[in-house]
C-alpha cells in the first residue's frame, strides 16, 4: 500500500475548494476523489488529471502527456494527463484544471 507523502497532502490541501476531497491507495499510487468521483491520480508524486475527448486537447496543447505504464510487455495509456506545472503555484490554475478533470470524470461516468 502506498504511503501518503507530503506531495499527496499538498495536493489535497490545494484541492480544498472542490469540497470533500479524499485519496485512496491504488495501483502503487492514489486515486483522488470528490465524493465518489475519481478525477485524478497521483503516481510517484506526480499528479495526473482525468481527460476525455472534450478536454484532452487542452492538455496536449500545453505539451502534457498521458500517464502510461508497462503491462505484460505492452504500454498501457490511461486517460489521465500530467498536471500543468502552474497548478502547484496558483490556486486558480488548480481550480481550472481540476474542474476540467471533474467534468471529464462526470461525462465518463454517464456513459
Amino acid at each position: 500500500m502506498a504511503k501518503r507523502t507530503e506531495f499527496v497532502e499538498f495536493v489535497i490541501e490545494q484541492m480544498a475548494p472542490f469540497g470533500a476531497i479524499r485519496v485512496r491507495a491504488m495501483f502503487g499510487g492514489f486515486g483522488v476523489y470528490q465524493d465518489d468521483l475519481m478525477f485524478a491520480i497521483i503516481i510517484d508524486d506526480s499528479l495526473y488529471f482525468k481527460a476525455d475527448a472534450a478536454t484532452s486537447g487542452e492538455f496536449t496543447a500545453q505539451g502534457l502527456n498521458p500517464f502510461t505504464y508497462l503491462s505484460r510487455g505492452k504500454t498501457v495509456t490511461l486517460q489521465y494527463y500530467a498536471a500543468p506545472p502552474d497548478v502547484f503555484e496558483s490556486p486558480e490554475a488548480m481550480q481550472k484544471w481540476g474542474r476540467l478533470a471533474i467534468g471529464a470524470a462526470l461525462r465518463s461516468r454517464s456513459k
